[in-house]
């Protein structure tokens, strides 16, 4: 993804990654729904921010990471989640829940 400015303090970006590495995110979250599910692919490394319901594969989007800490800095918690691991939470408010993904 193109480099751009998140306004983020650079001190608190603990992800492995960049700023501005791409990750899949569900339509609903772009269209307002709160962010309730965070995966952290084993596979691939990838990111999917999603918000915890049923899905299409139509309802996939690229977004960059840095934009979506940006609308939820709460985010910023789950940057040491490791590969294979994921986090639920039940309301925008609630605590994240790491689990691994093959559990």
């Amino acid at each position: 993804m193109s480099n751009h400015d998140h306004g983020l303090n650079p001190a608190e970006w603990k992800f492995p990654d960049p700023e501005n590495v791409a990750a899949i995110c569900c339509r609903h979250i772009l269209e307002g729904k709160p962010v309730l599910c965070v995966s952290h692919d084993e596979d691939d490394g990838g990111w999917q921010i999603l918000c915890g319901g049923p899905h299409t594969g139509t309802d996939a989007k690229v977004v960059c990471l840095g934009c979506m800490v940006k609308r939820d800095p709460t985010l910023l918690e789950l940057a040491g989640l490791p590969l294979g691991w994921g986090a639920d939470r039940g309301t925008r408010d609630s605590c994240w829940i790491r689990t691994s993904n093959s559990e």
